[in-house]
């Protein structure tokens, strides 16, 4: 099902693909491209998690920041794939990716944070959003993958990474 945008004037002519068997939402462009996809379930988590009262300025479950990051990761099929991700938070990774992988799809993810490039963490992951070209959130196309099981150390160790390079950039 599409629904044309055309009261919201930043983004008339624009339109959202609902797509109830992968359960996931598309932004169309102008000439019907895609720009994007989320899942719903993505979308049901956001709109719950306004409904919570904000601790302070943070408004994901998980702080993160941007930062370069090896990631290897691989689909359940046994396809594998190296690249980097540019934003790491507890809660997951963005991915840089020229042909993201489809939302919904569960990952095997190995990273390496900066202060240790040759210690690998792993965790387990879903697709949760794509984006095919750059916009004005990503420089990059890539998906953005939620962490589904990700054992406490590994967790520890990327907030601490995240809370120490906030404090190191001063007030934001």
């Amino acid at each position: 099902m599409k629904l044309p945008v055309v009261v919201t004037k930043a983004h008339k002519g624009k339109a959202l693909q609902l797509d109830s068997e992968r359960e996931t939402i598309t932004l169309l462009g102008p000439q019907g491209e895609s720009l994007g996809s989320v899942s719903w379930e993505l979308v049901i988590n956001q709109i719950l998690r306004l409904r919570e009262p904000k601790v302070g300025s943070e408004l994901r479950g998980q702080p993160r920041i941007s930062l370069l990051v090896k990631v290897r990761y691989s689909t359940p099929e046994g396809k594998q794939f190296e690249s980097r991700a540019t934003g790491i938070g507890g809660g997951g990774l963005f991915i840089e990716s020229n042909t993201p992988l489809p939302v919904g799809m569960e990952l095997a993810v190995e990273f390496a944070l900066p202060d240790r490039p040759t210690e690998w963490l792993r965790a387990k992951a879903r697709v949760a959003w794509v984006c095919h070209k750059p916009d004005q959130y990503s420089f990059f196309p890539g998906m953005g993958v939620r962490f589904t099981d990700i054992s406490e150390a590994a967790r520890n160790r990327v907030v601490e990474m995240v809370h120490s390079m906030r404090q190191a950039s001063g007030p934001s």
